[in-house]
């Protein structure tokens, strides 16, 4: 196996498009465990982790930035949580409960949308926001790819083989936000089943992200589309226990799981139900409450 390691983001896409099988390494944490056991062997391994140009975020005003956060694919899930923590509360959120602070140090949210696995902690979140994907080939350039189109199976993606992930892009939070995971224990644990919940009460909006629930994560579009219209974005009501339960329910209808060692299909179905139950609740309370504080 050939170890490629470019010192800049032109080297880097200049590799991919002469090595299209050299498999991409940010941190680590997913593509070493499948090396080490065995489960993949790439013909060559391309290191990122000197490419600067993956290792910063900054907001991109303009007509195509729109004030949203442009996030290299390099950073890791500690500098998301210490310094985007307050901009992007869910995925702030999601990065605490992926592994240890060692994997925290390390692993980055770039690296988890290249695995594409189900149930990669950071794209319930990207979902709910509604983040984009910006992958870049050296023969073609730039493309923006909708995270809702991104995952396209079992740990496979939209990337052509020439393309490299460089950033996503998201707008900073407008309103509450809420990633909810259940897995076999506390910590250091792959999820079970995940749901990420975003409000956008300048959209009348309600954002949704399902994940280990199927065979992609995905959007949960019939239960956005209740509690879209069912919210008092006015007056900002309390949220009935009924219309809670009955987004859950939808969010549940939307998840396609299996049965497997960390737990059955129908648990699943179930403990989504009651994640997106919880998580809309503890969301539009903190958007009626910070509606009397400003008041």
């Amino acid at each position: 196996m050939d170890f490629l390691r470019p010192a800049t983001w032109a080297d880097a896409l200049a590799a991919k498009a002469e090595r299209p099988g050299a498999l991409p390494l940010q941190g680590g944490t997913d593509v070493m465990v499948e090396i080490n056991f065995d489960v993949h062997r790439p013909e060559a391994l391309l290191d990122l982790t000197r490419v600067r140009e993956l290792a910063g975020w900054d907001t991109v005003d303009g007509d195509t930035g729109g004030g949203r956060l442009r996030v290299g694919a390099g950073v890791t899930y500690t500098r998301l949580i210490e310094e985007l923590g307050g901009r992007l509360p869910g995925l702030a959120q999601a990065s605490r409960t992926v592994g240890s602070p060692q994997i925290r140090n390390r692993g980055t949210a770039g690296g988890n949308l290249g695995a594409a696995s189900p149930a990669g902690d950071a794209h319930p979140p990207l979902l709910a926001g509604g983040a984009e994907v910006e992958a870049e080939s050296a023969a073609r350039g730039v493309r923006m790819i909708p995270a809702a189109d991104f995952f396209t199976g079992v740990k496979r993606n939209a990337l052509e083989p020439d393309e490299l992930i460089r950033a996503f892009w998201t707008p900073p939070a407008s309103g509450p936000q809420y990633f909810s995971k259940i897995g076999t224990r506390n910590a250091m644990v792959i999820a079970v089943c995940s749901f990420a919940v975003a409000l956008h009460p300048g959209e009348r909006r309600v954002g949704t992200g399902l994940g280990s629930a199927a065979p992609t994560p995905r959007r949960a579009a019939a239960a956005e589309e209740f509690a879209s219209a069912e919210l008092d974005w006015d007056g900002r009501g309390p949220l009935g226990e009924a219309a809670a339960r009955r987004f859950g329910e939808l969010a549940a209808e939307a998840a396609s799981p299996i049965d497997d060692v960390r737990g059955t299909g129908d648990y699943r179905r179930h403990a989504l139900a009651v994640l997106a139950r919880r998580t809309l609740t503890w969301a539009w309370n903190d958007h009626r409450n910070a509606g009397r504080r400003a008041s």
